[in-house]
């Protein structure tokens, strides 16, 4: 007989995972409604407009630094609960603000209180998950945020056509409203022993070394990602490629499809076996956006991408909350989160210079030398690990004859 598993599909893992779809679909749908209604409602320039998302990402980066400090001592369903209050607080009150400067101070606070809550979700989800099945487990979770990126933006543009922005509004507090019931009833949130903890000084609060590797390789893989959400839309009409959106949908897709199955293999291989091909799968991916010319190269590079991207994201998620003690997993997912935003804030910028100076495919071509860039880098701390192994085994039967 094999040996049985533990159940991952508790009542908690549910609930956890349906409220951060909700959670998600307010930012999904608030993203590219906003530089709109900047634009429409205070005269915004380009620059204003596009600064709500930064504002936005400077508040979320932020506040998880710190959340990640405070969920190793304090009790998670409260800082949870804070978390989600600014969110629901900061989305109802931007129809009373009424001015730009506002408005941005509003969608920085909003990113806070994002900030707080998708770092503290992700913590209690790996209480509620079986250690042997965490690559699993934060896969399946991972499908939320993929289904929210999916359907938010359609969901907030569609509403903000033809009902208005108040609407758009309306909606994402009655989704926030939706979260307070589902966390009330949720028993995976852990109240840390006092004195427990050991607390750091200085900078080490904030991090661990053993994250710093899938957490370089995360950052790298997500500026490819900035280049992609940034530009994609504009190197559509340079190539005339009509269905240019297409590559989304086809890049969620493979994402779901891959998730689940990439987390198995992480629990059983472990990051070998996602890692390498995965970096392969964005390469080939890039590269054939690279010279795209018709629908069917368009959809097969959008494809690859995603299947590599679904590979590598859960994966590098689970490999850093693995990695830590149970009271740094907050500290863990915040880290895992900010590598996303800080590449993809770095590929916005550093992608755009490339562009700027050369072409869009050429830009695509340069970033997928990014993930060239990934695989050596995981190649030698292979490489250093296993000679660091190898000398640990040798030295210990000396040690021992000398203490004999």
């Amino acid at each position: 007989m094999g040996e049985q598993r533990e159940k991952l599909w508790s009542k908690d893992f549910v609930l956890i995972t349906v409220s951060n779809l909700f959670l998600f679909l307010i930012v999904q749908m608030q993203l590219p409604t906003f530089p709109t209604y900047a634009k429409e409602t205070y005269l915004a320039n380009d620059f204003a407009a596009g600064l709500t998302a930064s504002f936005f990402a400077l508040g979320a980066i932020v506040a998880r630094i710190f959340t990640g400090e405070l969920l190793k001592t304090k009790n998670s369903k409260v800082i949870l609960i804070i978390g989600l209050c600014i969110v629901g607080i900061t989305t109802a009150g931007y129809y009373w603000t009424g001015s730009i400067v506002l408005l941005l101070l509003m969608r920085a606070l909003f990113g806070t209180g994002f900030g707080i809550s998708s770092t503290t979700l992700p913590t209690i989800v790996t209480n509620a998950i079986p250690a042997k099945r965490l690559g699993e487990g934060m896969g399946y979770y991972g499908l939320s945020q993929s289904l929210a990126q999916a359907l938010g933006p359609m969901i907030g543009l569609t509403v903000l056509t033809t009902f208005g922005f108040g609407s758009m509004l309306s909606v994402g507090v009655a989704f926030i409203l939706l979260i307070f019931p589902l966390t009330s009833i949720i028993r995976a949130y852990k109240q840390p022993t006092p004195g427990a903890y050991a607390h750091e000084t200085g900078l080490k609060r904030f991090y661990d070394k053993k994250i710093l590797l899938p957490a370089f390789l995360n950052f790298c893989m997500s500026i490819t990602y900035g280049g992609l959400v940034s530009f994609l839309a504009i190197y559509g009409k340079e190539a005339n490629i009509e269905h240019i959106s297409w590559f989304f949908l086809c890049n969620a897709i493979a994402i779901v499809l891959v998730r689940p199955i990439a987390g198995k293999l992480f629990d059983k291989k472990g990051h070998i076996a996602v890692f390498p091909p995965g970096a392969i799968l964005i390469a080939l991916g890039l590269l054939g956006l690279s010279y795209v010319n018709n629908n069917v190269i368009l959809i097969i590079s959008a494809l690859l991408y995603g299947l590599g991207y679904g590979c590598i994201q859960p994966s590098a998620q689970a490999w850093m909350v693995k990695e830590v003690k149970p009271e740094q997993r907050g500290m863990a997912n915040a880290f895992f989160l900010n590598s996303i935003d800080c590449g993809i804030a770095v590929g916005s910028i550093l992608l755009g210079v490339i562009a700027a100076h050369s072409s869009y495919a050429m830009m695509y071509r340069l970033s997928a030398l990014l993930m060239v860039l990934f695989v050596i880098v995981y190649a030698l701390s292979r490489v250093f690990a296993a000679k660091k192994s190898k000398n640990t085994v040798v030295t210990a039967p000396v040690t021992q004859n000398i203490e004999a």
